[in-house]
């Protein structure tokens, strides 16, 4: 009887699953910002690199 309501609790609880439905949502958070941080650090470089073209001309 007592293994039967082991098993029972085992199969209706949840918490195991919001765990892993959490942790998908932060592993898609992180991708996130990755990509965004990638996309953002290769336009603020080319506007660096511009600047830095634009002063030395400006030297020459």
């Amino acid at each position: 009887m007592f293994i039967v309501r082991l098993c029972r609790q085992f199969l209706m609880s949840t918490d195991g699953a919001t765990a892993i439905e959490y942790g998908l949502i932060a592993a898609l958070i992180a991708v996130g910002i990755i990509a965004g941080a990638g996309t953002l650090g290769n336009t603020i470089g080319g506007v660096f690199n511009g600047v830095s073209n634009e002063l030395s001309n400006a030297t020459n």
